[in-house]
């Protein structure tokens, strides 16, 4: 192996700093163009996981189905019952409408009477990850 003098080695970098000295990163500007609606699923998403609670919370169940409907149901009951939370969830094969945030069964049970009304299907649920 040849070992390089210190003259060597000095016009080695300098050869090697010229050669460079001509070369440049990228000068353009990147963009990325993201669709809109990108973002409002990630919203969608996470106000669906943060409303879906576990353990000591009692929900009610008012449709069982397909996804168009349970959307349809879903806009329906925010607008009967403003005070009242609901979420879309989907357990296959089909999609579930579920309300509300009881902490107790009977809590829970009450308001399914007054959800009963409209939605005579509707029953209380304690759902589980």
């Amino acid at each position: 192996m040849k070992i390089l003098t210190l003259a060597t080695a000095f016009q080695c970098a300098i050869i090697f700093c010229l050669s460079n000295s001509n070369l440049y990163a990228q000068d353009e500007k990147v963009s990325v163009s993201q669709n809109p609606k990108f973002e409002n699923l990630l919203n969608e998403k996470r106000k669906i996981n943060a409303s879906i609670t576990v353990n000591d919370i009692y929900k009610i169940q008012i449709y069982n189905g397909d996804s168009e409907t349970s959307k349809k149901i879903l806009n329906d009951f925010k607008r009967d019952f403003l005070a009242f939370d609901g979420t879309i969830v989907f357990y296959t094969p089909a999609y579930k409408v579920w309300v509300g945030n009881f902490k107790t069964r009977i809590e829970a049970e009450r308001n399914m009477l007054l959800f009963k009304k409209k939605y005579p299907n509707a029953f209380v649920i304690k759902p589980n990850k």
